[in-house]
C-alpha cells in the first residue's frame, strides 16, 4: 500500500497569497494555479486583470510541475530541435508545458503538488511561483 504526500486546501491557499502577494508587488495581475501530486487541480486564484489565456495556461503549467517533478522551464531548456526531448509538449493533450512560471511543491524532499503561474512575462511568472514556495516554506510548509 502507498502512503501519499498530497497538499491540502489551507496550503494551496497558502501558496496562492504568497504568489499573488509578489504578483501584486510587481504590477503583474496572475493567474495562480495549485495541484495536487498527480497534477489535479486543488485551488486557482485569477487576480483581477489576469489574462483570459493565462487561465488554462496556469494550470497547464502546475500540472507539468507536479506531474513531472520537474519545473517547466527545465522543459524549455530541451525542448529544442535536435534533442530527444523536441515535442514534449505535445504530449499528455498537450498539457505539458514548456514555458517558465511552473515549479513543482516539495516537503522533505518529496513532491507534494505544483504550482503555476501566467499572465506575465516567463520569468515574472516564474518568479512569482518561487515567491509563492518561499511564502509557503516560511509558513511551515
Amino acid at each position: 500500500m502507498l502512503t501519499i504526500k498530497r497538499l491540502d486546501l489551507a496550503e494551496a491557499r497558502v501558496l496562492i497569497e504568497g504568489a499573488a502577494a509578489k504578483a501584486s508587488d510587481i504590477g503583474v495581475p496572475m493567474c495562480i494555479a495549485i495541484v495536487d501530486e498527480s497534477g489535479n487541480l486543488i485551488a486557482f486564484e485569477r487576480m483581477n486583470g489576469g489574462k483570459i489565456s493565462s487561465v488554462t495556461i496556469a494550470q497547464d503549467k502546475a500540472f507539468t510541475a507536479a506531474a513531472a517533478k520537474k519545473a517547466t522551464h527545465d522543459y524549455n531548456a530541451v525542448n529544442v530541435p535536435g534533442s530527444l526531448a523536441f515535442g514534449i509538449h505535445t504530449e499528455v493533450g498537450g498539457r505539458i508545458s514548456s514555458v517558465g512560471g511552473g515549479l513543482p511543491v516539495t516537503v522533505d524532499g518529496e513532491v507534494v503538488g505544483g504550482i503555476g503561474l501566467s499572465s506575465g512575462t516567463p520569468q515574472q511568472d516564474m518568479d512569482c511561483a518561487q515567491a509563492g514556495i518561499a511564502y509557503f516554506e516560511s509558513q511551515g510548509g
